[in-house]
């Protein structure tokens, strides 16, 4: 079993545990706001990241210094206590580094070819390597001075949360008695442009499963966790994954291979689908990805099970949504959620009379009663992957 002792992150709710949970059990929607300047014609609605000053990068590590590893860094800064007393007691060839990420330092790039536009020359520093997928992990290894495995998992939005996997994995093999592990993704206008070319992208705030929803709003975040075999108080305690081979961008139409994951997580953590106290859908509010989720979420659970998209609270965050989304539910589970309350599901009420009705979470629903409390994360993304993570009580 891996254990989740620590946990940073940086989103539109806020920074750290308890500002991020605060906002996250009360449904607050104050940070997703519209901008100009991400979409030629329009403002974009964006969740940024609610943090007033980024750490820098020392000099030795300029060639990383992009604003998706200094947002990493400010996650990481949460739990660097913890980070380093695991690194004094197993030794730095024994901490390891997954990461997931869909963008890096494609900001940076775009600044870069904007600059080369009007000079004719890329700026004096630009740094290609910012650019490429493996930088969040190499960045944070060589901060830490770490020799354990080091590596970024890129499979669009389930990114963090197959790097949640890998991490277990490296752990179960003996590879690593600890690993650093989650997601990080930043704004930029490569994404926002790409997902609004595709339809896929609203200017109001998004509203999953709502007859109403007319896509998704882009968000930035970083979610960091201490993983490691030493026992703590939540664990992650099973993972599903499963590939639709459907099409390129749209998913199964049927759920099936959602449906996949979701049991191979519980199956993985031993539970039952009554066992489950709450899923963190993936919920986009696009209208394929509600359309499969809710009739794969219907059948596995018929009795229903409390679920929501946190979405509305953070924007689609890509490559960290996965890692972000299993933090909201360590945040429930964790004595920050003094209330037992529960992340309320945020739209506007109209359900969609063609989708399966869902237990959707109303703000004040509480966590019920378990004999151990188990939670859900789905996350799917592009090209059909699909990904589940269980975590809950150790004992």
């Amino acid at each position: 079993m891996a254990y989740l002792p620590a946990l940073g992150l940086v989103n539109a709710l806020g920074s750290g545990a308890a500002e991020v949970c605060d906002g996250l059990l009360r449904g607050d929607t104050t940070g997703m706001r519209c901008e100009d300047g991400w979409l030629p014609s329009r403002p974009a609605r964006v969740g940024r990241a609610r943090i007033t000053d980024l750490p820098a990068l020392p000099a030795r590590l300029a060639q990383h210094d992009s604003r998706n590893n200094r947002l990493l860094l400010a996650a990481y800064a949460q739990i660097a206590a913890e980070v380093d007393a695991a690194i004094a007691r197993f030794g730095p060839q024994r901490v390891g580094v997954v990461l997931g990420t869909s963008t890096s330092g494609i900001l940076e790039g775009e600044a870069a070819v904007a600059h080369h536009a009007r000079h004719g020359a890329l700026p004096a520093g630009f740094h290609y390597g910012l650019q490429e997928l493996g930088d969040a992990a190499r960045c944070l290894a060589d901060l830490l001075g770490l020799s354990g495995p080091a590596y970024t998992v890129s499979t669009a939005c389930t990114s963090s949360a197959k790097a949640m996997v890998s991490a277990q994995g490296l752990i179960r093999a003996g590879l690593c008695d600890a690993v650093i592990a989650g997601g990080v993704d930043t704004l930029c206008r490569l994404t926002i442009n790409g997902f609004s070319s595709l339809e896929a992208t609203t200017a109001d705030l998004c509203n999953p499963m709502s007859a109403n929803r007319q896509g998704i709003n882009i968000g930035e975040a970083a979610a960091l966790f201490l993983v490691s075999r030493e026992p703590a108080p939540i664990a992650l305690l099973g993972a599903g994954e499963s590939s639709d081979a459907h099409h390129v961008s749209a998913p199964d139409p049927t759920g099936r291979g959602a449906e996949a994951a979701i049991r191979q997580a519980m199956a993985q953590a031993g539970v039952a689908p009554e066992h489950i106290a709450y899923l963190n859908l993936h919920g986009t509010a696009t209208p394929k990805n509600d359309e499969m989720e809710s009739q794969a979420v219907a059948r596995i659970f018929p009795a229903g099970v409390p679920c929501s998209s946190t979405k509305p609270l953070t924007g689609h965050t890509l490559g960290a949504a996965g890692a972000t989304e299993l933090a909201f539910c360590w945040l429930a589970l964790s004595p920050h959620n003094v209330g037992h309350r529960l992340p309320p599901h945020v739209w506007d009420g109209c359900a969609d009379p063609a989708l399966p009705e869902l237990n959707l979470v109303r703000a004040g629903d509480t966590l019920a009663t378990h004999a151990r409390r188990v939670m859900l994360s789905s996350s799917f993304a592009f090209g059909g992957s699909n990904c589940c993570l269980a975590i809950g009580d150790a004992a």
